[in-house]
């Protein structure tokens, strides 16, 4: 225990060193003593203020002491350093009043009785001066062959879009009246969506969270294409607009620290911190803005904090005692939503009222003055301060934390309620009094009428010349996506040769055959340069650690230290124009970059091809959201769920076993997913993927390849018809066998085409039974074929009835169809109902777990014995063989009895 007088010993946890030498204690002692005798004789508020002040100068001295955490609840920056302001304040306040009233009446119309799909006013009512600010002087556009800037709107802020884009002529009224009816021929999406407004939209960010990982990323990729020579991207800025309670969301502050480490000064988040979430506070008892400040200082970024109008200056520079400020530190936020929907009376006797130095500071000022002292998000000038400073701003990535009003001008039934988020529609009163909050020319008679109407100025008028003179000066309207990108010269067959050869006696798995392609790919003078080799730190696992020394891992600082195997022929090595992006252990990372990757023949008018190869089971298991995203950004490349199958990776059990991605990637229309089961087949896929998606007549898909970690000899290409149009549509026969005797059909995928040429052998030797052996390449592009025939038949039954291929390859085929996957069940009954055979299914239903191969396979019942008895099953079906057949089988192979002896499972490989 000490007393008062005694030294106590400090444990400083804000990174201040506590631990040196002290080579001057007298100096030291003489510093203290200052400090105390300011304590003592002008007070803790005074010593507050000059340590900041002590800690500002060091800061701009370099002398590398930690930054605070957080500051004072006021304006980052303050009214002296703010900076002259170019625009038209007048001409800008009335187009920010036109745009507001035009998102508000679209969502109100939509929402007449015989439409009513919702919609949502209040977001972009308490952003838009924030967007305005943007448009007028900051956002880059595309005009000439300028990549401009990338903004990722507020999903929930789309109304505001589309009502500017209405003002400069983009929209036309019929366009806003079809917002939300996305069947109509003149439509507007929900949010943003680029594959429903393919001109317009550049990022889909609806998917809370993911606008601001895609931003971080999209960024880096913006480096990236820069360090390699491939774009000038020097002049793009990426803009990321966000809520507050977005920031809940992990991926919102899951990739920040990747921004700050890379120095991304490029980048700018700006957070509407209207203190509201969809149902409430977003933090009631705390402060939001203070705690996510403490988030990005922490990680490493700028902050520029915007909480207070300019109305607030005269009376910040009358807190000569500290007490205004301290008042704004320690309201919580659930208060500041009260004061915003009270009367100014009680906000003097709330706030003002707690300390007579308070109540005497507002004593000049009206009830109705305190009532409208602004949120520093709704003060242009505020605003445009913090842009500016943003994009001046080196090494270090920017966030702008703005505080609004959530409804804000939409009248007190709207702003800061707790329901203004659900709040759809305006009333004829409310219509008015917004009319009238907004000085706008409408007269009473047409607020009457059934739907309230649109306003516009006139083309000529002086605010839409205005507008129009910006976006020229800056570069031409946006959203706006655009795609000059050429179609690519594609690499000549040769380079598939390999492939198509086999491996001889030597086992290849399939991961490593797509990847000895990819590195041959990779070498193509036409489009090598173009691959963005992704990974997510599983090089070694998947092979691909040959590319470290050749390809090199990009880093914006290269490298800096001598590798640890520098020795090694494949040696860790990184470089400023390294081409793979290896993200660490991150597959959210990862597939942001991809999503960067495959859209840059839109973003910068550059085709780059991203190959990520990934655990399957991380997949659309783990970034399902991500893929979505990337389908309606339109993206395109190749994603590998390498160690696939849920027997296959036998080593790590449930939490790494993928019985499933097939499934999910089924639901993605966007995705062309195949199963090879060999090296030719892979190269026939990849050929066509490059055609389809980088040819003259280039198509918005990607591609979804699961390949396996089970080494066994790659077959040479067989010499069949039309071997490879089958491959591409997702079935051919692979091995018609030639016994004679009851027949039937087993269609594998994958791995498990080895256990049906296994199983055909038994059913030959054993059983006299000929089973023929047909690979099914894509069980999803077999069952997407059969839907669109059946789709077009339903709309044209006077024409000539389309046949899906599946029906049609098995049309002449004899005998039950037996069907097995390393997938669940789910995945091969997908295209069940078109198959004209008798059917059953095998498959990997459940959870995963960890043993031998062939003891999974036995557990599972996708072994080749499984695959017998399967087969014996439906031939007694059709009385094709004695009933008791499948019975002795079972006895036989004891497929009752699940372990395995060691020796069957005579496969090898890494199991990860």
């Amino acid at each position: 225990m000490t007393t008062g007088n005694e030294e106590r010993f400090s444990v400083i946890s804000d990174g201040l060193p506590s631990q040196l030498p002290d080579v001057d204690p007298d100096e030291t002692s003489e510093w203290l003593q200052s400090l105390d005798a300011i304590i003592d004789g002008a007070g803790r508020g005074r010593a507050r203020f000059l340590m900041l002040k002590m800690l500002e100068r060091a800061r701009q001295k370099a002398v590398g002491v930690p930054a605070l955490r957080s500051t004072d609840y006021i304006n980052t920056i303050p009214p002296e350093r703010e900076p002259w302001f170019p625009g038209d304040e007048h001409v800008e306040r009335r187009i920010r009043a036109y745009v507001r009233w035009n998102a508000a009446i679209m969502v109100s119309r939509a929402n007449r009785p015989e439409v009513g799909v919702g919609g949502h006013i209040a977001t972009y009512a308490s952003a838009a001066s924030l967007y305005e600010v943007g448009f007028n002087h900051f956002f880059r556009g595309k005009d000439g062959d300028a990549s401009g800037d990338q903004v990722f709107f507020q999903g929930h802020a789309s109304p505001g879009i589309y009502a500017r884009a209405f003002l400069e002529g983009r929209l036309r009224e019929d366009d806003l009246d079809g917002f939300r009816q996305e069947s109509r021929p003149a439509k507007l999406p929900s949010y943003p969506h680029p594959r429903l407004m393919p001109d317009f939209w550049e990022f889909p960010t609806v998917s809370m969270g993911l606008g601001p990982i895609a931003a971080v990323y999209q960024a880096r990729f913006n480096r990236y294409l820069h360090s390699r020579g491939i774009k000038d991207t020097s002049e793009s800025r990426v803009w990321s607009f966000l809520g507050d309670g977005e920031m809940d969301e992990v991926e919102s502050l899951g990739a920040i620290g990747v921004a700050a480490r890379e120095e991304l000064d490029n980048l700018t988040f700006v957070v509407n911190c209207n203190l509201q979430r969809l149902d409430g506070p977003v933090r009631g008892n705390g402060k939001i803005i203070q705690e996510l400040e403490s988030y990005f200082r922490g990680a490493g970024w700028n902050v520029i904090k915007v909480v207070w109008g300019r109305q607030w200056d005269d009376l910040l520079a009358r807190d000569v005692d500290g007490v205004l400020v301290n008042a704004m530190n320690t309201t919580p936020d659930g208060q500041f939503q009260t004061y915003s929907v009270e009367d100014g009376a009680y906000t003097r006797e709330k706030f003002f009222g707690t300390d007579p130095r308070l109540r005497k500071m507002v004593e000049h000022l009206t009830d109705d003055q305190i009532r409208t002292l602004p949120r520093g998000g709704h003060d242009y000038r505020k605003v445009y301060a913090a842009f500016d400073a943003a994009t001046k701003h080196v090494g270090q990535p920017t966030v702008i934390l703005a505080h609004t009003i959530k409804g804000w001008t939409l009248g007190k039934d709207f702003e800061g309620r707790n329901a203004t988020h659900q709040m759809k529609k305006l009333t004829k009163a409310e219509l008015k009094e917004l009319r009238d909050r907004l000085y706008l020319e409408i007269p009473d008679k047409d607020l009457e009428a059934p739907l309230p109407p649109y306003f516009h100025p006139g083309a000529d008028s002086d605010e839409i010349a205005y507008m129009k003179e910006r976006r020229a000066h800056l570069g031409g309207s946006l959203p706006k996506r655009v795609v000059r990108a050429k179609p690519l010269d594609l690499p000549r067959p040769e380079v598939y040769d390999e492939l198509k050869n086999g491996s001889g006696k030597q086992a290849v798995a399939t991961t490593m055959a797509f990847v000895r392609l990819l590195k041959d790919l990779m070498k193509d003078k036409g489009i090598g340069a173009r691959f963005v080799p992704v990974i997510p730190d599983e090089a070694r696992t998947f092979g691909m650690d040959a590319m470290f020394p050749t390809a090199k891992i990009y880093s914006p600082f290269g490298q800096r230290y001598e590798a640890v195997d520098r020795e090694l022929l494949l040696s860790y090595k990184e470089s400023t124009v390294g081409q793979i992006l290896h993200e660490g252990i991150t597959e959210a990372g990862s597939m942001a970059s991809v999503i960067a990757a495959g859209t840059a023949y839109a973003t910068h008018g550059e085709p780059m091809i991203p190959v990520y190869v990934f655990y399957s089971m991380f997949g659309f298991q783990r970034t399902g959201d991500q893929m979505w995203a990337f389908a309606d950004q339109l993206g395109r490349g190749f994603l590998l769920g390498a160690t696939a199958g849920r027997t296959t990776l036998n080593g790590e059990g449930l939490q790494h076993q993928d019985g499933h991605s097939m499934l999910l990637a089924s639901t993605n229309p966007a995705v062309v997913a195949y199963d090879p089961a060999f090296g030719y087949e892979i190269s026939f896929i990849v050929e066509d993927g490059l055609r389809r998606m980088y040819g003259p007549d280039s198509e918005d898909v990607f591609y979804y390849l699961s390949v396996y970690n089970e080494p066994y000899p790659q077959p040479k290409m067989p010499d069949l018809p039309r071997l490879r149009e089958g491959v591409l549509r997702g079935l051919y026969q692979y091995s018609e066998s030639t016994h004679e005797g009851p027949r039937a059909q087993v269609l594998a995928s994958g791995i498990t085409v080895r256990l049906a040429m296994d199983a055909q052998r038994i059913l030959k030797d054993d059983w006299g039974v000929a089973a023929d052996v047909w690979s099914v390449t894509s069980w999803n592009e077999l069952r997407r074929d059969a839907v669109e025939c059946e789709q077009h038949n339903l709309l044209h039954p006077a024409d000539e009835r389309r046949t899906p291929y599946i029906t049609q390859a098995l049309m002449s085929s004899i005998g039950p169809v037996v069907a097995v996957s390393d997938w669940m069940r789910a995945v091969p009954d997908s295209i069940s109902r078109w198959v004209p055979n008798d059917w059953t299914s095998l498959g990997t239903d459940g959870f995963g777990r960890s043993d031998t191969r062939a003891s999974l396979r036995r557990h599972f019942h996708i072994d080749p014995e499984s695959i017998a008895v399967a087969v014996l099953i439906e031939l007694v079906h059709r009385g094709d063989i004695d009933a008791k057949v499948p019975s002795e089988a079972i006895e036989r192979y004891r497929l009752r009895e699940e372990l395995q002896p060691p020796e069957k499972d005579t496969t090898e490989g890494d199991a990860g």
